[in-house]
């Protein structure tokens, strides 16, 4: 490997290949939403167990992420990552080919595992192909990745649903998967591995929080029963074992040693709270602009469109101004606009127009675009590029949580206060958003 980053041609082949990777996973945890009600039909199965097919991959991926991110640092992060490849495409051929729900969900989890490896590894590997006086540029552009993957998602998969089946959505990842193997043998750097031990009571301790934290989450989303309180109640306590644990161990799953660093504390805090007010809005929305504001579900999926649009623009030049200007007062800035858009887009009047919501989503997404890049490069090259595997994985465990977490508190509204309940998640999100600017500031890099 080069001693600061990679050489230039092969920089820009790594970059294609953790770009294909990191795509392949985001779609696959949103693309499957659209084909549901067929899948359901085919399968002969109910809806509630339907909803397994989504969960099995995210459930796999929360659980896996950080143990997965520590092996990295054993193993090679290049490794694990191509691994991950292996094991999504396996996965990936395993879905299209199920002929039951029962082998779906299971081959989903397959998916998921080699998703989980996928996205641990993409921030460490984004690390080391760029030199650090750049490493805001590789940033950028993996968070233009993300956003335009997950923008074009649901398009992409009706697009795919209008002219195959549902195993179609899945069946693609193949030879996708065996490009992305292929450039990645060839280009994606060798980091150096170590001998740091891995922590198998933490990452089962880690496991039964983070997946209990999922269930509960995910069951509160979905009829607010005392099911998602008690799950929720199970994984505060195996967060408390697994925090006196950690204090003990010679090497814990959850990177304490990181968290001691006030910058990489503070990205993580800042990162939480902007991922849960982004899904907050984007669960909320589409209710606010239906019932309150009278726009059918085309429009409000065209309006939904200007914010990953502009996060999309905006991340790339806030990943190169994160090279020179304070991530800090770029974070600050940016998560401001997100919460004066989401504020107007509140205090919109019955009669608002299209372009009157069109331009306060393009302010969110660029807002959003603008702390994103600097706040995750800040991250990343806040820890030790020893530890940047375990840095990768609490960027990705970062987003879940606040996604997870969002989606959860959203639910919880609109169970507990039907009426209204649109404006008062807004007004949630706002706070939160407000909350990540405050985290940024208080960065001192």
């Amino acid at each position: 490997m080069h001693p600061d980053g990679l050489p230039v041609p092969r920089r820009y082949f790594a970059m294609l290949a953790i770009a294909i990777g990191i795509t392949m996973a985001v779609l696959d945890g949103t693309v499957v939403n659209v084909a549901l009600p067929s899948i359901t039909r085919e399968l002969g199965a109910t809806p509630s167990a339907a909803v397994w097919i989504v969960n099995a991959y995210q459930l796999a991926i929360v659980v896996t992420l950080l143990p997965l991110a520590a092996l990295g640092e054993r193993l090679g992060y290049r490794r694990v990552y191509l691994w991950g490849v292996v094991v999504f495409t396996l996965g990936s051929l395993c879905c299209a080919l199920s002929g039951s729900l029962e082998t779906l969900v299971a081959a989903r989890v397959l998916q998921g595992l080699g998703g989980s490896a996928i996205m641990s590894m993409n921030g460490a590997l984004v690390r080391h192909t760029y030199p650090h006086a750049q490493l805001g540029r590789g940033v950028g552009l993996n968070g233009l990745v993300v956003a335009v993957a997950a923008a074009v998602a649901p398009s992409l998969a009706a697009a795919i649903l209008a002219v195959g089946s549902w195993p179609w959505l899945f069946a693609v990842n193949v030879p996708a998967g065996l490009v992305n193997l292929w450039l990645g043998l060839r280009a994606l750097p060798r980091a150096e591995t170590g001998d740091r031990p891995l922590d198998l009571p933490g990452a089962l301790l880690g496991a039964a929080m983070f997946g209990l934290f999922f269930i509960g989450a995910d069951a509160l989303a979905r009829d607010g029963g005392p099911l998602g309180w008690a799950a929720l109640a199970a994984a505060l306590g195996s967060g408390v074992l697994l925090s006196r644990w950690s204090r003990a161990a010679e090497a814990p799953m959850i990177p304490l040693d990181l968290l001691r660093i006030p910058v990489f504390a503070l990205s993580v805090t800042a990162s939480v709270c902007a991922f849960v007010a982004f899904i907050i809005a984007f669960v909320a929305l589409p209710f606010h602009f239906e019932d309150a504001l009278g726009f059918d579900q085309v429009r409000t999926g065209l309006l939904m469109t200007p914010w990953p649009v502009a996060l999309g623009l905006s991340a790339p030049i806030a990943g190169h101004l994160s090279d020179r200007v304070s991530a800090g007062n770029l974070g600050l800035g940016g998560m401001l606009l997100v919460a004066l858009g989401l504020g107007l887009i509140a205090l919109l009047p019955a009669e608002a127009t299209a372009f009157d919501i069109a331009w306060r989503m393009a302010l969110c997404g660029f807002g959003f675009g603008f702390f994103q890049a600097p706040n995750n490069r800040t991250l990343l090259a806040s820890a030790p590029r020893t530890r940047a595997g375990a840095a990768g994985g609490m960027l990705a465990m970062a987003r879940l949580l606040g996604m997870t977490f969002g989606a959860a508190l959203t639910a919880i509204v609109f169970h507990a206060a039907p009426d209204g309940a649109e404006r008062i998640s807004l007004a949630i999100a706002t706070g939160f958003a407000l909350a990540a600017a405050a985290a940024s500031r208080a960065r001192r890099m």
